[in-house]
C-alpha cells in the first residue's frame, strides 16, 4: 500500500485496492464504510477515500447513504440473475465480433490465457483452493482474451464492470464446477479457433447459466 503521497497514481491505487477488496469479499456486502478507519487502512486522506468511493458508487459496487456516508452494495439472488443475463448479452456480442475480426495474435493470446487457466483448474480439481483468487484472475484473463478483438473500448469497459459484479457472487460462494467448467472452457477455446460463432455463444451461455445455478446451490462462506 502506498503511503508517501496522496495524489495521482496513489489515488488510483487506493481506488483499485478498495474495489478489489469489495469484489473478493474482504469488505462484506452491506457493511458500512467508515472513512476514518479506511484512512488508516489504506494510508490515504479522507478526500481520496471519498473520491474512490464515489467512483465505486457509479459502478454499483458501493451505495451512498446521504449524510451517513457509504456502504458496500448489497447482494441478492435476483441481482445475480440480472447481472448474469447482462454478462451473457455483452460477452456474446463481443465474442462474435472478436471471432470475426481476430487475427493470429488474438488466437495466440487466447491459447496462452487458456493454458494458464487450465493449470489452475487442475489445482482446483485436486482440492487446492488456496489460490482461488489467482484462479479467478486467470478465468477473467481467458474470457477477456476471447473478446479483446471486438474493436470496441466501450464494450470492453462495460463487460469488465459487469464481470466484476458477477465475480463478487462467485467469491461469496466458492463455485468451482470441476470438469464441467473446464470442459466448457476447452469448448470455448476450440469454437473460437474454429471461428464457429454460434457454437461459442451457446457454450458461453451454458457456462454462465451453469455458474449461476451452482452459486445459488452453495451456502455463503
Amino acid at each position: 500500500m502506498h503511503r508517501q503521497s496522496d495524489t495521482g497514481l496513489v489515488g488510483h491505487d487506493v481506488y483499485e485496492a478498495i474495489r478489489r477488496h469489495i469484489i473478493f469479499g474482504r469488505l462484506e456486502a452491506g457493511s458500512r464504510l467508515r472513512l476514518e478507519r479506511m484512512k488508516a487502512d489504506y494510508g490515504a486522506s479522507v478526500s481520496t477515500i471519498r473520491e474512490a468511493l464515489s467512483r465505486l458508487t457509479s459502478e454499483g459496487l458501493v451505495e451512498a447513504e446521504g449524510q451517513r456516508g457509504f456502504s458496500v452494495a448489497p447482494m441478492s439472488d435476483e441481482n445475480l440473475r440480472e447481472i448474469a443475463d447482462l454478462r451473457i448479452l455483452l460477452e456474446s456480442h463481443a465474442l462474435a465480433l472478436s471471432i470475426g475480426a481476430g487475427d493470429t495474435e488474438w488466437e495466440g493470446a487466447i491459447v496462452s490465457a487458456h493454458h494458464k487457466l487450465h493449470r489452475m483448474e487442475e489445482r482446483m480439481e485436486a482440492g487446492d483452493t488456496s489460490a482461488r483468487e489467482t484462479w479467478k484472475q486467470y478465468d477473467w484473463e481467458f474470457h477477456q482474451a476471447l473478446i479483446l478483438a471486438c474493436g470496441s473500448k466501450a464494450l470492453l469497459e462495460a463487460h469488465g464492470t459487469v464481470f466484476d459484479k458477477y465475480l463478487r457472487y462467485q467469491m461469496r460462494r466458492l463455485t468451482y464446477r470441476g470438469e464441467t467448467a473446464a470442459a466448457e472452457h476447452r469448448g470455448l477455446l476450440a469454437a473460437a479457433l474454429d471461428r464457429d460463432t454460434g457454437r461459442a455463444q451457446a457454450i458461453l451461455r451454458a457456462h454462465i447459466e451453469g455458474g449461476v445455478a451452482e452459486s445459488l446451490r452453495q451456502p455463503e462462506e
